[in-house]
């Protein structure tokens, strides 16, 4: 992988990633662009014990641009379009978010293209570009876990307009928090009591449960994914390394070079799941790793979560009162018939 560190007109850093060790990133970005002006800060709520972004300036962000003006695909000076991305092409591309959740002390905000073609999705990708995607993910790990006022880094990808994606383009994100989320908080404090009460890791038992049931969908050498027991989501699948490591960083040569044809083949299902002729699944792919900085690091279990909001053709799972109100969800299918399901749609 060759990494070339560039900046867009606005001061904004803009980093591609090739597969090619001769590619060459000299092109400028032309667009008058001025300063960044972001209003992005942390609240505290006392009462539910987490904190809030709240970033106003983030009304204003690019929304269901015509394809013609994604702001995501390579510039093509030749036409007059002038992109987020100044060359002509790239592998994958991470640049700052012009309109950030997070800023500043607030954090970080980074856009990640995983191919500069428009029309593609993740799981059109090839085995090399997904390898590319997670050592891009890794990468940048790594860096975001030097700043200061970094506690957790989270990679993600929303796929889908029913997820609330404004961009039409195949990308994802990369939040870097100045906190620890109340996910991982949650999880941690189960782990942390787990250990007190027996010795033993509980993301080890989970794990060493969920491969004995009948809620495995694909299992590898070094990879197995499953449809959790307690599933909060119609069709969710969990993605763990067999050898528990608390971030990406901690993945071997042997779990990389697995991970994309567990991933890619999971994808692909999921564009399965509800027939041929449907519209593509709307999808969250969430990578869960421990905070850098927080006690018990090393108890924490790196893992991927893949869910839709779809619940079956044409409807979708909304957070409605008992969710949205108190946290309390309410799933309309069996995790072993979704398990069930992701089995029977297999690609290949």
């Amino acid at each position: 992988m060759k990494k070339t560190v560039t900046a867009l007109a606005d001061g904004r850093e803009l980093i591609y990633y090739d597969s090619r060790d001769d590619a060459v990133r000299a092109a400028v970005d032309l667009r008058p662009l001025g300063p960044i002006s972001t209003t992005s800060g942390i609240r505290h709520d006392p009462l539910r014990g987490d904190s809030v972004a709240v970033a106003s300036h983030r009304q204003g962000r690019t929304y269901h641009p015509p394809a013609g003006e994604c702001p995501l695909c390579p510039t093509d000076a030749a036409a007059g379009r002038l992109s987020e991305i100044p060359d002509s092409d790239y592998d994958v591309v991470v640049f700052e978010n012009r309109f950030p959740s997070l800023a500043g002390d607030s954090g970080r905000c980074e856009v990640v293209c995983f191919t500069s073609d428009h029309d593609a999705s993740f799981a059109s990708l090839t085995g090399e570009q997904a390898a590319l995607v997670l050592d891009v993910w890794t990468d940048r790990t790594a860096e975001l876990a030097q700043l200061p006022q970094v506690e957790q880094v989270f990679c993600f990808e929303n796929r889908g307009p029913e997820i609330g994606v404004t961009l039409g383009h195949p990308h994802g994100q990369i939040y870097a928090y100045p906190f620890v989320t109340p996910r991982t908080e949650r999880m941690s404090r189960s782990v942390a009591g787990h250990r007190a009460a027996t010795g033993r890791n509980l993301f080890d038992d989970v794990l060493e449960r969920e491969r004995g049931a009948d809620r495995v969908v694909l299992a590898g050498e070094h990879w197995v994914a499953f449809v959790p027991y307690a599933a909060h989501w119609p069709y969710e699948v969990h993605l763990y390394p067999l050898r528990r490591v608390p971030d990406l960083r901690g993945l071997d040569e042997a779990a990389r070079a697995e991970f994309p044809g567990i991933y890619l083949e999971l994808l692909r299902r999921f564009d399965r799941i509800f027939g041929e002729g449907e519209p593509p699944t709307p999808y969250i792919s969430a990578w869960h790793q421990a905070p850098f900085r927080a006690a018990g690091r090393g108890d924490f279990a790196l893992h991927l979560e893949l869910f839709t909001i779809r619940r079956t053709s044409g409807k979708l799972k909304f957070l409605a009162g008992s969710e949205s109100g108190m946290d309390a969800f309410i799933n309309d299918v069996p995790p072993e018939t979704a398990a069930r399901t992701l089995r029977e749609v297999a690609s290949t």
